[in-house]
């Protein structure tokens, strides 16, 4: 399995995915999840991907040769905005099933991949988008401003009570990072490195772009940092009073 997490900001996207695969406790593998698509000055799309590793990487090699949209054979580098990139990236999964659910069917394993696909194309402003296995995709919104994928409920509530659209980029990469220790710190199946990007609205070129080891001192900060934060917060909390009511206390 793995975790990608994308904030759909203001001021633009922070993007940031684990790189774990595996196929039982013998086969842990290191494979990036996130894809980068950039023409400097024209546009910057980014693919990242979860679920069955042999699936995401047949959709992203169909999105680089080129898929059948509107009549014609498109690649992310040419459709003219980013609802067709999405519907493209939509298109592709279907072509992979295809090409390949039935076999996979049969071997009674199931079509199990989602993506998320950020970026902006001049002309437009910046999208992100959650794309399913059966190729239909959701949209993220001022009101709803992060999308995840993969192992998402270990990360989702610090996501769900400090993002908003107007955090800015410094503090969405804080928040992405804490989503996703907490997510390292209860699966196993998600693990390091962990692949971060910015993208800041109408730059169209990648602003930050880094791989996160254990041994990074900036996320050890914030591991360390939150772990003693979250330690300080419930012992500033006031303890139960119910002794004092009648009941019993603990």
């Amino acid at each position: 399995m793995t975790y990608c997490v994308g904030l759909y900001l203001r001021d633009g996207l922070v993007l940031l995915s684990d790189t774990r695969t595996n196929a039982g406790v013998d086969h842990v593998s290191c494979f990036g999840k996130m894809q980068v698509e950039e023409v400097p000055g024209e546009r910057l799309l980014v693919l990242q991907t979860a679920g069955n590793l042999a699936l995401t990487q047949a959709v992203w090699n169909r999105l680089q040769e080129g898929v059948r949209l509107d009549g014609r054979r498109q690649t992310l580098r040419e459709v003219p905005n980013m609802f067709q990139a999405a519907q493209l990236v939509g298109q592709a999964v279907r072509d992979v099933y295809q090409a390949d659910g039935p076999a996979l069917s049969a071997q009674g394993v199931g079509f199990d991949l989602s993506l998320l696909l950020g970026g902006q194309i001049q002309g437009g402003p910046p999208r992100l988008y959650l794309v399913y296995a059966a190729g239909n995709f959701i949209e993220a919104t001022p009101d709803t401003p992060f999308l995840q994928i993969g192992e998402v409920k270990y990360g989702k509530p610090i996501l769900d009570r400090n993002v908003q659209f107007d955090t800015s980029l410094p503090d969405g990469v804080k928040l992405a990072l804490i989503s996703m220790d907490g997510t390292l710190r209860s699966n196993l199946t998600v693990g390091m490195p962990v692949d971060l990007l910015t993208y800041r609205t109408d730059s169209f070129a990648v602003a930050l772009r880094r791989r996160l080891g254990e041994d990074d001192a900036y996320f050890r900060t914030i591991r360390e940092g939150w772990a003693a934060a979250l330690r300080r917060a419930y012992q500033d909390l006031p303890a139960p009073d119910w002794g004092r009511s009648g009941g019993s206390a603990p």
